[in-house]
């Protein structure tokens, strides 16, 4: 006597069935909604990106300007803090290398500026009156650099 065995087929619950459509169309509407917002806050980050890195770049000048002016105004310590200032900004910014939110070419200029750094400061220590001037063409100097090509 031998009897065969049928294999049973696997029959679904119709509950199952229908639960598991509506977790896949939960997952299809989650990621229809994900993928806009995830592009939208992709490019949000970058143009931030963008907008700090120019926030630092007018920093670093305003820092130089400020100095400029309170030197011309005959405030050396103030200048000359200024100047220190942004002489180790923008030595920060140069040894950056790649991370640096200057380009290759203006660092390269700008590794010059750094070379005045020494004499400026210790013409606004002793409160010469020509430090305003140095310090007024290194600012245009700076200028040309970063806003050239």
């Amino acid at each position: 006597m031998s009897m065969s065995v049928e294999p049973k087929k696997a029959v679904l619950d119709p509950r199952l069935k229908r639960i598991a459509i509506y977790a896949g169309i939960l997952v299809v509407v989650f990621l229809l909604g994900l993928v806009p917002m995830w592009l939208r806050g992709r490019s949000t980050a970058a143009q931030r990106d963008a907008a700090q890195r120019q926030l630092r770049l007018c920093q670093i000048e305003s820092t130089l300007a400020t100095a400029a002016l309170n030197a011309r105004r005959g405030e050396y310590e103030l200048a000359r803090k200024g100047a220190s200032e942004f002489f180790t900004t923008l030595h920060n910014q140069i040894d950056l290398a790649s991370a640096s939110d200057f380009s290759e070419k203006p660092r390269e200029g700008l590794k010059q500026i750094l070379n005045e750094r020494d004499n400026v400061i210790t013409l606004l220590a002793r409160s010469d009156p020509a430090s305003a001037d140095r310090l007024l063409e290194l600012f245009f100097s700076y200028q040309k650099i970063v806003t050239s090509p």
